[in-house]
């Protein structure tokens, strides 16, 4: 069983994951064109700049201004942050999207369930959304891919709405699998995508259920 003492330097590593990844994402955006800022990302109807105008939400919200959006969505949790993300993306410029994620690197913030797991998988999942639908082959450090392909539950897959059944998930940079059935096989941080309920360009994947994963 996990102790406190063991539980709190977890949460240490986890938060330097999580501030490590906010930073080198606030970087690459730095680097990004007017036109890749206006690109389709993987979050169906989001441009770039929506999503990470949604990465920042979190730590830029208040609890009451994030109460009131969602009061105002009528309790709807999607509604409210495709309308916060529309509308930031909308008042914000792209040095700004991107300095409230390097200022807000080491923000305690995590989502309602999942705890700071949950927040390192928020940030890594936006950050493939970007870099994958805009052809960047920027690579998420192992460390931390693991920890978020050991945490892949069948509650986390029914959340996200993830349909990987009858499939086996097989990496083919790390030893790591999930699920059963005819194989699947990409990369470890492509595949997460899929758990996640992405569906990716074509060209990614191998196998003969992939044309169910992919983007026509």
């Amino acid at each position: 069983m996990e102790n406190a003492t063991s539980r709190k330097g977890r949460n240490a590593e986890l938060r330097a994951w999580i501030a490590a990844e906010r930073h080198e994402l606030a970087d690459l955006l730095d680097g990004l064109r007017d036109d890749q800022w206006d690109g389709p990302s993987l979050c169906a109807g989001w441009r770039v700049r929506e999503v990470a105008a949604h990465m920042s939400m979190g730590f830029r919200l208040s609890l009451p201004a994030t109460m009131g959006e969602l009061a105002r969505a009528r309790g709807n949790l999607h509604r409210m942050t495709d309308r916060v993300a529309r509308r930031d993306a909308a008042v914000h410029s792209t040095a700004e999207l991107s300095a409230f994620l390097r200022e807000g690197a080491h923000h305690p913030w995590t989502p309602p369930v999942g705890g700071f797991t949950a927040a390192l998988g928020h940030d890594v999942v936006h950050g493939l959304d970007i870099t994958v639908a805009l052809g960047l082959d920027r690579r998420v450090p192992e460390d931390r891919l693991r920890v978020l392909l050991d945490g892949i539950r069948p509650s986390s897959l029914r959340f996200f709405g993830a349909d990987i059944s009858e499939v086996l998930l097989c990496a083919e940079d790390l030893d790591w699998s999930y699920g059963s059935g005819s194989p699947v096989y990409g990369a470890a941080q492509d595949l997460l995508l899929l758990t996640f309920g992405r569906r990716l360009p074509s060209g990614r994947l191998r196998g003969e259920s992939s044309s169910r994963f992919t983007t026509i």
